[in-house]
């Protein structure tokens, strides 16, 4: 069984390298001594997934690649903008392929068979919705605010740590086991969304409301804060379409990946609570 030294591959590209699984992928990476570009427009070189003409500078010179796509692999365009970045990467002699993947999304999933397809080492994580939603995504002001609207129900969601999807990212690239794999990766339990909140609200000590609303009114509303159009499609379609219980079951996967269980929503509340990052007033300074 080989590891990353011995298949001499050193250098990584991780697009999506300052979002919530990239960033940690590519420290992660770097604490193990493995050269880490990112993948982003910001970055030198940078990378653009509306603009081709910069993927040839990023590849360059890079042995394996982390695809992030940005926002979501649900949205329209992306299986044919993923599947020409996959053929520069071959291009350019890339030898190993983690794609972050969602589950429920049929999307999603017709970029895993590109990928699948492409004659090259590969690894697929499936994931859906992420912990840290709650904590670095658009959800961190109202839980900060104390005051959750959201179009969504009593549908279980196992929420899954990014931590868990990063630590998979690099065991598949420093080990060559994982090569082929496809890892549906859930959290250990289900848990609605105003359960996850109530989680939060007891870590935290404060007072945090969960409401249910409809489609229409959080539409409504996200235009009220001038949410654009594009953005409130694709939000739509998760809460309406992919929370509609396909989802709602736990795999194995993080233990088959990692040989530990996966980490559970209240010790991601608990850890996170600690941080801060949830009070009200700490988000007012």
């Amino acid at each position: 069984m080989k590891n990353f030294q011995e298949i001499n591959t050193k250098q990584v590209l991780v697009l999506g390298g300052t979002g919530k699984t990239g960033r940690r992928v590519a420290e992660k990476l770097s604490q193990l001594g493995i050269s880490v570009r990112i993948g982003s427009r910001s970055a030198t070189p940078s990378f653009d997934w509306l603009d081709s003409s910069t993927w040839g500078t990023a590849l360059e010179g890079m042995d394996a690649i982390y695809i992030s796509y940005q926002p979501d692999l649900a949205v329209p365009g992306a299986v044919d903008v993923v599947s020409s970045l996959i053929e520069s990467a071959k291009t350019a002699g890339i030898l190993k392929y983690v794609l972050l993947s969602g589950r429920g999304e049929e999307e999603a999933q017709l970029t895993e068979q590109v990928l699948m397809n492409a004659s090259v080492n590969y690894t697929i994580i499936r994931a859906s919705w992420f912990n840290q939603n709650f904590s670095e995504g658009y959800l961190l002001d109202p839980i900060a605010g104390g005051y959750m609207t959201l179009p969504v129900g009593d549908v279980g969601e196992p929420f899954i740590d990014v931590d868990d999807i990063a630590d998979i990212a690099v065991a598949a690239f420093t080990n060559t086991a994982h090569d082929g794999k496809l890892y549906e990766v859930t959290g250990p339990r289900l848990l609605t969304f105003k359960e996850a909140v109530q989680e939060i609200a007891s870590a935290t000590g404060r007072n945090i409301h969960y409401e249910q609303i409809s489609s229409q009114d959080y539409q409504q509303m996200m235009r009220q804060y001038e949410v654009p159009e594009d953005a409130i499609g694709f939000i739509s379609y998760l809460f309406e379409e992919v929370l509609d219980g396909r989802n709602a079951y736990i795999t194995d996967d993080v233990f088959r990946a990692l040989g530990r269980k996966a980490k559970d929503f209240s010790e991601f509340a608990r850890e996170t609570a600690a941080s801060g990052v949830w009070e009200g007033e700490l988000k007012e300074n």
